[in-house]
């Protein structure tokens, strides 16, 4: 059985990336991809965790240092914090985000999409309410 939600398009509302944005966390070929296409613009953003537990900012990464990180957080490039919000995330309108390195962004950010998952918690999200509206009215109908 497909779920007739697959298909549905983003909203651009800004919901998820203002929830989740500050606990991005990408992949090591998330990581390698920006080292070997020079976006230090992205990697600025990220540290990296080795096993040794010691850090190191993702744009002083080499390629060769990947296969010893642990993990990859989201930090202030200037301060070395954790992040509070996304800075990616960018209002074009009263109503309207978009990802500023969308054609780059984390794999996680590119897969997330909580119509799929069923992420009732998102309430503001357009995009689940308009869903539920829908299979709301489409359920009554039915019976």
């Amino acid at each position: 059985m497909t779920d007739s939600r697959a298909g549905i398009d983003c909203d651009q509302c800004g919901t998820c990336c203002k929830v989740f944005g500050d606990s991005i966390s990408p992949t090591i070929e998330n990581v390698y991809q920006w080292l070997t296409n020079d976006r230090l613009d992205i990697l600025r953003h990220f540290s990296a965790c080795f096993a040794n537990g010691t850090w190191k900012k993702c744009s002083e990464l080499k390629v060769d240092e990947l296969g010893d990180i642990i993990t990859v957080e989201m930090r202030d490039p200037d301060t070395g914090t954790l992040v509070s919000a996304c800075p990616f995330l960018s209002r074009v309108s009263k109503t309207r985000y978009l990802c500023s390195i969308h054609m780059a962004k984390p794999e996680m950010c590119d897969n997330y999409k909580p119509w799929i998952w069923g992420e009732t918690y998102l309430r503001r999200c357009r995009t689940i309410r308009e869903q539920e509206r829908k299979t709301t009215w489409q359920d009554e109908n039915i019976n």
